[in-house]
């Protein structure tokens, strides 16, 4: 799956708030070293390095696009192209950080504790993951893959997002590996000028990715004409024509 850091970032305040509140829920202590998994272009990295500023800071990202983005960004913190699942540094690390990204892997109950064993005793694990696969904005995406002459070059699209667990699943998996655990679930409600197609150009950096990378021109353009006009039915703009996107997310922080 291709990742634009361009089309990422033109929404870039609505998707670092959420970091930020994040990282305010880390516990107060001695950090000497953190690294943010799944980086992206960086936003998430900076309030790393602000927080932090005494701190060896280091940034991972599978994406090339994200990864170059990040290093013109913040260039004197080391960042790396690797996928998540198959990162096999042991750490130790104050601070391991998951801003919207552990979505997008599978098996959290193999995935979480892993993470946590490569904390420093007393270092944090923060994960922050938009828990909206039942949200219209989603259910529009499959029901437009579903049916239309692209169904089955999309069979797999819906699958390449987690089904995520529930505060009690994520605290429970956790709990036995950690001394606190701290769950909690926050529906932001984003602000986005230009009606509809602000919404679908809000998807168009994340969750609709997996279902236009494997379309051509012709076809990506009639599927998002198709979902622009449902998510118009969906999501009526406000009286300033602006729309206002409900956007829900899941909260983790979990201290070994």
């Amino acid at each position: 799956m291709s990742w634009s850091a361009k089309q990422y970032v033109a929404f870039e305040d609505e998707r670092t708030r959420p970091a930020r509140d994040l990282l305010a829920a880390i516990p107060a202590g001695d950090v000497r070293s953190a690294i943010d998994i799944g980086c992206g272009p960086g936003n998430s990295t900076e309030l790393l390095v602000e927080r932090f500023a005494n701190a060896t800071l280091r940034g991972l990202d599978s994406s090339t696009d994200m990864i170059e983005a990040a290093r013109k960004r913040l260039p004197q913190v080391r960042f790396d192209i690797a996928d998540i699942d198959r990162w096999n540094e042991t750490g130790p690390f104050d601070v391991i950080f998951a801003n919207a990204v552990l979505q997008w892997l599978p098996d959290h109950a193999t995935l979480l504790p892993s993470l946590v064993s490569k904390l420093a005793p007393g270092g944090s694990l923060a994960i922050q993951m938009p828990d909206n696969l039942n949200e219209p904005s989603h259910r529009l995406m499959r029901e437009v893959a579903a049916s239309g002459p692209w169904a089955t070059k999309l069979t797999g699209a819906a699958g390449q997002r987690t089904q995520m667990a529930d505060a009690s699943g994520y605290y429970t998996m956790l709990k036995p590996h950690c001394t606190r655990v701290d769950v909690w679930r926050t529906t932001y409600h984003h602000p986005l000028a230009g009606g509809a197609s602000g919404v679908v150009e809000w998807f168009k950096g994340s969750g609709l990715r997996p279902f236009l990378d494997p379309l051509d021109e012709a076809e990506r353009a009639e599927y998002l004409a198709l979902y622009l006009a449902a998510v118009e039915q969906a999501y009526p703009a406000q009286a300033d024509g602006w729309v206002l996107l409900p956007f829900p997310r899941l909260f983790l922080v979990a201290t070994r």
